[in-house]
């Protein structure tokens, strides 16, 4: 594996603008951006999970890029999402610098799993950067909110946990677009309040607007705690997110 930290993906731009790199040896491998949860305000590109997940998808091919963004009280709405774009916009430009072949999945888990909806919804975001959300193999959405997120909510002083639909909100934005890469959507049995509600929306609402749900997959993590599977393995030591979002790729032919 090899491994690159603390790159700049702005130029001139904030230590929080940062992402780190594991990468396969070799060439022409396709790469993962993903960004950490933590609501917005906390968590980081080197968290725990990052150890499995980057032995996991090198050991099958897959790079994997982790991307720290600004965050609160530093930031708002949508300074968080723009950095999202401007790293995976980083990534398809230099990746192929270190061997990979310029494919790229995006993803997120929890506040990172609401960027990536963003990304994948809202076209403004990436192409800001000559970018289509349709320019992206596939999608990872672990434990995001389709809807307004908390933390926005709380700059407009409405209490977290209400339910607002509006431009901030991913699902606000679904049927804009003809189509949309494969999809893999996360949520637990214990996730936090109404996300396993608000997921179930979003998955109506992609079924009522007739978009093929062969390319959409739930992936509903029966006894878990919000996003905890992230950095758990199995009895054999094998990552319990990572084995779900391989097999999808596969299953997807994505790779």
């Amino acid at each position: 594996m090899r491994k690159y930290f603390d790159i700049q993906y702005v130029d001139g731009g904030v230590p929080a603008q940062r992402l780190d790199m594991y990468l396969p040896d070799g060439e022409g491998f396709p790469t993962l951006v993903f960004f950490h949860g933590g609501g917005f305000e906390n968590c980081d590109k080197a968290g725990a999970e990052f150890a499995v997940l980057s032995e996991y998808f090198v050991s099958h091919g897959i790079g994997l890029i982790s991307a720290n963004y600004r965050m609160y009280p530093n930031a708002r709405f949508p300074d968080y999402i723009e950095d999202g774009a401007a790293a995976v916009a980083f990534a398809k430009a230099h990746i192929s610098e270190y061997g990979g072949s310029g494919e790229l999945f995006v993803g997120g888990s929890s506040a990172g799993g609401h960027l990536s909806m963003l990304l994948c919804y809202d076209k403004k975001y990436l192409g800001a950067h000559g970018i289509k959300p349709q320019d992206i193999k596939a999608y990872i959405h672990d434990a995001g909110q389709p809807t307004v997120h908390f933390n926005v909510l709380r700059e407009d002083g409405i209490p977290r946990y209400s339910c607002r639909v509006d431009e901030r909100a991913p699902i606000y934005h679904v049927g804009k677009e003809a189509e949309y890469p494969p999809q893999q959507i996360f949520v637990a049995s214990n996730d936090i309040s109404c996300r396993y509600e608000e997921t179930m929306l979003l998955m109506a609402t992609l079924r009522s607007l007739k978009y093929d749900m062969e390319k959409v997959r739930l992936e509903y993590m029966e006894g878990y705690k919000h996003t905890a599977y992230l950095k758990l393995t199995d009895e054999n030591g094998v990552s319990i997110f990572g084995a779900r979002v391989y097999k999808f790729l596969c299953d997807m032919k994505l790779i």
